[in-house]
């Protein structure tokens, strides 16, 4: 007898979903997502659709409750409140790879932190060097964050051709090119500050803080308390989508059950099951054959920590929806060819450009050369120093994190930003090309 009952209908259906959903999980879909919403902001931006595409970006946007009210235009929704969960995401992703990751030993994460210090320091000081005088001196971060999506779709383009110790290399340096990131929003981009509502925001994040310690696992106090905190930092002055990696690094990453209780409980279950099925198959009429099923389920549940059931829940909308709708509002940019000529001989686009081509791939390989020349440093098993250069290349694709930054350094001045965003694409698309290139060329001569 089959363990399965299917419908004719059934069956087609799943004929057709079962590759979608295997194309959606893929690491390359959400790459190619977001180079078609790049794309499609590009066209609307340089064709009739410009006035439309400009337009959408300052509907005003309204939540109120009774008396109080928050109003923002659409972009700053998107900006402030959509890309929270971004960072939400990356912050759990932080705490995993800092716990039980390539981060979790120092012998582990020695390469990675160091290259990834360099990856951020040389490329900000050539930045600086086009730029050391005037306002556009803001932009120095642009050139040092690294886009961990388009990154890693590259070198999963690749296949089994590149060490899968290279891939882990170059998640490390991207998780800590993010931390990187994330201080300097804090640290460097906040105008003013409003005491008073940083001291809300403190307080929020000392009960989420007090809630972890406490053992507390249900995730919806989690969430209220962070969108008291995202508000709180809002008012202060600080970047609001900083709640999001303090809402992560205080959800708790330690399971209710360990995994030798779940295995016994999980057998005893299975046997009583059995007992049960055996009185009666039929589920709909065994009562406790379904309330077998629901403590299943929950102690399923039970032995995964929240930090992991929220990564894998929040993966896919972040990924699929939040960067996607990002790319589409915030990577839109007017510019004919004669402009993109002029902008080429601007110091910010210089700045950007050479900072992401030259000095990603100086600061991470160049770093990583005399840490292992001195001894202080080990290439992991398999990694050549060939294969570091052409990680560091890729290493070069700043895109959501480099505009995102962009947005925060230029706010004021839109000629700036789009000439920001214009080095941004420019010196992403190199990097991916040129690393692309060097990988495959070096897999095809040790084929």
């Amino acid at each position: 007898m089959s363990g399965f009952v299917f419908s004719r209908l059934e069956r087609a259906v799943e004929r057709v979903l079962s590759p979608l959903e295997h194309f959606i999980h893929q690491q390359t879909t959400s790459g190619l997502l977001l180079m078609l919403t790049t794309l499609l902001a590009l066209v609307f931006a340089n064709t009739a659709l410009a006035h439309f595409y400009f337009q959408l970006h300052d509907i005003p946007v309204s939540v109120s409750f009774g008396a109080w009210a928050l109003n923002k235009p659409l972009i700053l929704w998107i900006n402030d409140g959509l890309m929270a969960f971004f960072f939400f995401v990356v912050g759990l992703e932080l705490k995993r790879e800092l716990l039980f990751g390539e981060l979790a030993s120092l012998r582990k994460a020695a390469l990675p932190v160091v290259a990834a210090i360099g990856g951020m320091v040389v490329p900000a000081l050539i930045y600086y060097l086009f730029n050391s005088e005037g306002s556009t001196r803001s932009g120095w971060a642009i050139p040092m964050a690294t886009d961990i999506a388009f990154a890693i779709g590259v070198l999963v383009l690749l296949g089994s051709r590149v060490p899968r110790a290279l891939m882990a290399m170059l998640v490390g340096i991207a998780i800590i090119d993010d931390l990187g990131a994330i201080s300097v929003i804090a640290l460097f981009y906040t105008d003013h500050l409003y005491l008073p509502a940083l001291g809300y925001a403190g307080v929020v994040a000392g009960l989420l803080i007090l809630m972890n310690v406490a053992g507390l696992r249900n995730a919806v106090p989690y969430f209220c308390l962070a969108v008291l905190l995202w508000y709180a930092m809002l008012k202060s002055g600080v970047h609001p989508t900083l709640a999001g990696v303090i809402g992560a690094f205080t959800v708790p990453a330690r399971p209710k059950y360990n995994p030798d209780y779940f295995s016994d409980k999980s057998r005893g279950l299975l046997a009583r099951f059995e007992t049960s099925f055996k009185t009666n198959p039929a589920i709909s009429k065994n009562e406790q054959m379904r309330d077998l099923v629901v403590e299943f389920e929950q102690s399923i549940h039970h032995v995964s920590t929240p930090a992991q059931r929220l990564e894998r829940i929040w993966h896919l909308p972040v990924a699929y929806l939040v960067i996607p709708v990002f790319a589409f509002f915030n990577a839109g940019i007017a510019l004919t060819f004669d402009q993109m000529l002029a902008a080429i001989h601007e110091p910010v686009f210089q700045g950007i450009f050479f900072g992401l081509l030259i000095g990603k791939f100086v600061g991470i390989f160049g770093v990583s050369w005399l840490g292992v020349r001195l001894r202080l440093l080990a290439l992991p098993d398999g990694v050549t120093f060939a294969h570091v250069a052409g990680m560091a290349l890729i290493a070069g694709i700043g895109f959501t994190m480099s505009i995102f930054i962009g947005s925060l350094a230029f706010a004021a001045d839109v000629q700036m930003l789009t000439m920001a965003k214009a080095a941004i694409f420019a010196a992403s698309l190199t990097a991916g090309i040129s690393g692309f290139l060097v990988l495959s060329r070096l897999s095809a001569k040790s084929a």
